[in-house]
């Protein structure tokens, strides 16, 4: 029994320390070039890392060269068997207004091992609550306007079921 506790200690021991050393800076400089690769880029104002998290302020967000949002706050957090990124003032820009206007006082998106094919979704904003969920498995994204009334600039491209109005590509 003593041999079973030293492992777990050890275990445990070995993966906060690998918690406190992982370079999450890197991380996200390699996921911003990766990004790069697609198209978006990223312009922060400022990176913060704490023991478990990373936080980017003031990140404008170009795609194709053309700024579209600028997010007030950006939060990394991960565990062992969950992760979450929390997004806190999205505001999309001036020019993409005519396309697309919404404002988003909180995104959170997390991850857990528990479902390693899902990514779940909630947010708050200019139009109203959402739920929803990213299908790594069928690259799909499932997102439930509570009320869809408020998203009446995306209502062409939502459909309707059982569970209420939704985007999926």
């Amino acid at each position: 029994m003593q041999m079973v506790k030293r492992a777990v200690f050890i275990f445990f021991l070995f993966g906060f320390a690998l918690l406190l050393t992982m370079p999450k800076e890197d991380i996200y400089f390699g996921l911003e070039r990766e990004l790069a690769k697609q198209g978006i880029e990223l312009n922060e104002g400022s990176v913060e890392e704490g023991i478990f998290d990373l936080v980017l302020k003031d990140v404008a967000v170009y795609i194709q060269g053309v700024k579209v949002a600028t997010v007030k706050k950006v939060s990394f957090y991960t565990l062992f068997f969950y992760s979450k990124v929390k997004i806190e003032i999205l505001h999309t820009d001036e020019g993409m207004r005519s396309v697309f206007s919404a404002h988003f006082e909180k995104v959170l998106f997390s991850y857990s091992i528990v479902h390693p094919l899902h990514i779940y979704i909630k947010a708050r904003g200019s139009m109203g609550e959402m739920d929803g969920e990213i299908f790594l498995n069928k690259r799909k994204v499932y997102i439930d306007f509570k009320n869809p009334g408020k998203a009446a600039g995306l209502k062409r491209f939502l459909k309707k079921d059982e569970r209420g109005w939704y985007y999926g590509f």
